[in-house]
């Protein structure tokens, strides 16, 4: 009778957070007056916010130069280019150099800190910005060149501390994982987010992130023991009221490539779990007015580990139930974290259709075959990065493991149109 109900709690529990997480994943789609609200305003021309573009890189040669000169073609006419870059790498700061002295909006920063890292950095740079809103690009972006004048036009009419732009990984076709990783960028960025901003608790992007200059120093820049500095930021500056604005257009996303092999992507999914693991025990978020805003960061702050649990427990429930003589009741119950992870799945499927619709991305048979095939074996290594987050945060150990970037979101199989295009309304 206890393993009866243990069974039972257990499943029930698991559906409720399985329902509740796809509820907030669907969130964008509820109806297209809602689906409408998630974009850009058209820009009205005029150009008053100044900026102050972040560019932290760090063995980052082979990309820099390539994202600057994308930033440098912005439409904006008021805004400067810092690379951040280590003392101790005289490749990338070559690179930089080299920028800079080819336009003058364009400076270099040395970070000097002997343990780098990417928060470190940016706040190496903070006392340098000029600009009113410091804005932060990761060194392999590619950055449409009228995101600018946007962000500049929802900051002058929405009265926003922070706006959050959207990031998209493109590059979907180069591994089984890639097109998974992919799809999680895509609801994350198109949807869940949103979400949060209407709430009043948001988890900010690691790029393409903007904030007026002195709430940023009011809050001390960024945290730089943090795994998660941009969760971190977000945060923190949601417990203390600040308003956050998100905006997602597919033409108007900058563009990321996925990491480069199953190591590099275990390890980032590292670092991003104990950063939010790191995050909910700093407790910032208790400051929070609201009992539902609590609640929301709480699970928000937890999904990595509650997700990599559900991933193991689902097929454990499905094998209760199919091989235990358990009573037919507790046997259905069993059932349904399974039934909400199918309609997950489904969710999905039309998912890629969507992504690939919006990003001209032709989308194959073999595609939905990988989606489907995929779905364990990413699981695994899910609750496999959530583990080993764990471990290195109850060993005390927080070095940065930098995610390797080679470009193959810039080749032309990855993008199929002109980041140039019309930009709709």
């Amino acid at each position: 009778m206890l393993t009866s109900i243990v069974i039972a709690t257990v499943s029930m529990a698991l559906f409720g957070m399985a329902a509740f997480t796809l509820w907030w994943q669907m969130h964008a789609w509820r109806t297209p007056e809602v689906l409408a609200s998630t974009r850009f305003s058209r820009p009205d021309g005029a150009a008053h916010v100044s900026f102050s573009l972040l560019l932290p890189a760090r063995h980052e040669q082979a990309v820099l130069d390539h994202t600057v000169q994308r930033l440098l073609e912005s439409s904006h006419t008021d805004f400067e280019i810092i690379v951040i870059v280590g003392h101790d790498d005289p490749e990338t700061t070559a690179v930089a150099e080299r920028a800079a002295a080819r336009d003058p909006r364009v400076r270099v920063v040395v970070d000097t800190h002997e343990k780098k890292n990417k928060p470190r950095a940016m706040n190496t740079a903070l006392p340098h910005c000029r600009g009113a809103v410091v804005g932060v690009f990761d060194a392999e972006d590619q950055v449409h060149p009228e995101l600018l004048a946007h962000v500049d036009h929802a900051f002058r009419t929405t009265g926003a501390d922070v706006v959050q732009g959207g990031v998209q990984l493109i590059n979907f076709h180069s591994s089984w994982y890639s097109l998974r990783n992919c799809l999680e960028y895509f609801f994350w960025f198109r949807s869940r987010l949103h979400l949060h901003a209407q709430k009043g608790f948001i988890p900010l992007g690691g790029n393409t992130v903007f904030v007026r200059t002195d709430v940023l120093r009011a809050a001390g820049g960024w945290d730089p023991d943090c795994l998660a500095e941009d969760c971190d930021l977000g945060v923190r500056l949601s417990s203390v009221g600040k308003k956050v604005v998100v905006a997602y257009d597919s033409a108007m996303v900058t563009r990321e490539e996925t990491p480069g092999s199953l190591m590099s992507l275990l390890k980032q999914r590292t670092r991003w779990n104990q950063g939010f693991l790191q995050v909910y025990r700093k407790k910032d978020w208790h400051r929070l007015p609201r009992f539902e805003q609590r609640l929301l960061a709480r699970y928000t702050l937890m999904t990595p580990f509650l997700q990599a649990f559900s991933g193991v427990i689902i097929p454990l429930n499905v094998a209760v139930a199919l091989f235990l003589d358990v009573p037919v009741g507790i046997a259905f119950v069993t059932f349904l974290p399974a039934l909400t992870a199918l309609v997950t799945f489904v969710f999905e499927v039309v998912g890629l259709h969507d992504f690939g619709a919006q990003y001209g991305l032709r989308v194959r048979t073999v595609h939905y075959l990988k989606l489907v095939l995929g779905g364990p074996a990413y699981q695994v290594l899910l609750a496999g990065a959530a583990i080993r987050a764990v471990w290195r945060e109850q060993r005390g150990r927080t070095d940065w493991e930098l995610t390797t970037h080679t470009g193959a979101h810039l080749s032309g199989a990855a993008v199929t149109r002109d980041l140039r295009e019309d930009v709709p309304a």
